[in-house]
């Protein structure tokens, strides 16, 4: 699985972006070198999970809206801005869907799959394998989706998910290999049926 710059960072990576994030917080025109870092990322994220391309473009502005107004908020515990960002971009998101009750759906892009497929899948059969991944997935409670989506589509790591959901690092490393686990034998299940 390939590494997300945009999360794995080293320690001075981290310190100046501190560093940008003190600065943003005494002075909001400060930002931009937090916007510009994570803005694709965070409308990537969004676009993953939303049909509609121009209600993506819009939750993105509103995670950056909310953030420059409560960045005075921001508490540094360890693991990149970007985690803020993205419980800022999930509670957008399902805002949106409790406003418009859309569908939430994940989108299996080539790229997407390749981190997947280590896991169990035949390389030799691309597109029925998507096919059957998408049935799997599907099958799947929202938290575990959830948790699948975090460490394989997001790349995050496990401090991360934790952070993110409120867990232990061990717990969300836990969670995770239960719904990759339950994942796995609705694919294999799928598999065998066809």
């Amino acid at each position: 699985m390939s590494v997300n710059p945009y999360f794995h960072q080293t320690p001075d990576l981290l310190r100046q972006e501190q560093l940008w994030v003190t600065q943003a917080q005494s002075d909001p025109t400060k930002f931009e070198p937090l916007y510009r870092k994570y803005y694709s990322p965070i409308l990537r994220y969004l676009q993953q999970r939303i049909d509609d391309p121009e209600a993506a473009l819009d939750i993105a502005s509103q995670v950056f809206i909310k953030a420059m107004k409560n960045i005075k908020n921001y508490e540094y515990r360890g693991v990149p801005f970007g985690s803020w960002l993205y419980r800022i971009a999930k509670s957008e998101l399902y805002q949106q869907f409790r406003d418009q009750q859309s569908s939430k759906t994940v989108r299996l892009e080539n790229q997407q799959l390749a981190s997947v497929d280590e896991l169990f899948l035949d390389p030799s059969d691309t597109e029925t394998n998507r096919l059957k991944l998408l049935k799997a997935l599907q099958s799947l409670k929202p938290d575990q989706l959830k948790l699948i989506e975090m460490r394989f589509f997001e790349q995050l790591s496990f401090k991360e998910i934790g952070e993110n959901l409120g867990l232990t690092e061990n717990n969300a490393k836990v969670k995770t290999f239960r719904a990759v686990e339950k994942l796995r034998i609705h694919f294999m299940k799928t598999k065998l049926a066809a």
